[in-house]
């Protein structure tokens, strides 16, 4: 396929996503997600052969967009665009600004967007390796991260707050969260820091959780790395208090920092 088809494929595509949603606010964030720039990013991924074609749109963000997409021998993903123009980038700062390995970004826009794609690939490469669960970076390019796509045959994994759970499952679900949190803390040196229901995914097949959603998430040298934990706690606490935990924040603080569970 040649470059041209390649473009006209991804300009298909993203029409086909517009004329499909009637909503006008959503319409107007996507015409920013496509601006000229990522556009061009998302040509020359294609032209490398990273992406082979780009679907529909998955979820919208405060500040990103998912879109699915496949590609080499029609692999998975989803591309995540992170918004320029219209995304909420001050409330990047605590999170980035302060973090030890992002020391030199300047403050302004378009180069704390670009550390944030950044820092959600390391974020995640340092999860998987440290045994998380999590969506497989496959490249951070500018406002663009391409990851593993979590679900089956187009269709995405639900939400942790979206999947009904028994009561013996939901403490299935709870210990392996724990040991995440354990293992980010422990192993990857992360917190993940915005850890509720709503960056949890659950695979269907065995109720395994997912983490996402980590381009906040910080080193423990952070120095709201504490504040940041306590946080994750608390909601995860309060989500699976309905199925009967009881664990105490401080008890879960505990298991977390464990050296073993």
């Amino acid at each position: 396929m040649d470059q041209d088809e390649k473009i006209r494929r991804i300009d298909t595509a993203k029409d086909k996503s517009r004329a499909r949603e009637k909503d006008s606010e959503r319409l107007k964030v996507e015409e920013n997600v496509f601006d000229v720039p990522t556009l061009k990013i998302l040509y020359t991924l294609s032209n490398k052969g990273i992406i082979k074609a780009l679907g529909g749109s998955i979820s919208t963000g405060k500040e990103a967009n998912v879109f699915y997409a496949e590609g080499e021998e029609k692999r998975e993903l989803v591309v995540k665009i992170y918004r320029i123009a219209n995304s909420t980038f001050k409330a990047m700062n605590p999170y980035i600004m302060k973090d030890p390995r992002f020391t030199n970004i300047r403050n302004n826009r378009r180069d704390i967007i670009f550390a944030w794609t950044r820092k959600e690939s390391q974020n995640l490469k340092r999860a998987k390796s440290a045994g998380v669960r999590v969506p497989e970076p496959v490249i951070a390019e500018k406002n663009i991260l391409i990851m593993e796509f979590m679900g089956k045959e187009k269709i995405p994994y639900p939400l942790l707050k979206n999947t009904h759970l028994e009561n013996d499952e939901a403490k299935l679900v709870y210990d392996i969260v724990v040991e995440y949190m354990r293992l980010l803390y422990k192993e990857a040196n992360l917190v993940h820091a915005d850890l509720s229901e709503y960056n949890i995914l659950i695979d269907p097949t065995d109720k395994t959780p997912v983490f996402i959603d980590m381009g906040q998430s910080v080193t423990l040298e952070h120095p709201n790395a504490r504040e940041f934990l306590y946080r994750d706690i608390q909601n995860i606490l309060r989500f699976f208090g309905r199925y009967g935990i009881t664990d105490k924040p401080e008890e879960l603080l505990s298991k977390i920092q464990a050296e073993t569970t």
